[in-house]
């Protein structure tokens, strides 16, 4: 059964950093491709960034160059960094992944970015 495990949110002031976790089990391969979405307040779910097995990775332009997305497939996991957090960064955390045509997505982990 695949899994997703998301861990690491909290409450930081504005400009501050925090580092997501997402630890997944039951893929097939070692470096699935993982995205990181968020449910901000009053919003839609949105995609923020996501890592493919091959290594690239996008960004939503509104995290660009503040968040960054990166992977230890030795241990499973996928890690968000975001750094010079804002406001309107605040919301449920979630990874995700696409397995045969279904979304899996964790739990999520609360951000919130204070002004």
């Amino acid at each position: 059964e695949v899994q997703l495990v998301e861990s690491g949110g909290g409450l930081v002031h504005t400009w501050g950093s925090l580092r997501l976790s997402c630890a997944a089990s039951g893929f097939a391969s070692s470096s699935p491709n993982i995205n990181w979405d968020r449910q901000t307040p009053g919003r839609w779910l949105e995609w923020v960034t996501t890592i493919y097995s091959d290594g690239r990775t996008l960004y939503h332009n509104s995290v660009k160059g503040r968040f960054t997305i990166s992977r230890d497939s030795a241990k499973n996991m996928v890690y968000l960094q975001m750094d010079f957090l804002k406001p309107e960064d605040t919301g449920v955390y979630y990874c995700a992944s696409v397995v045969n045509r279904t979304v899996i997505r964790g739990q999520g982990t609360q951000v919130t970015v204070s002004s």
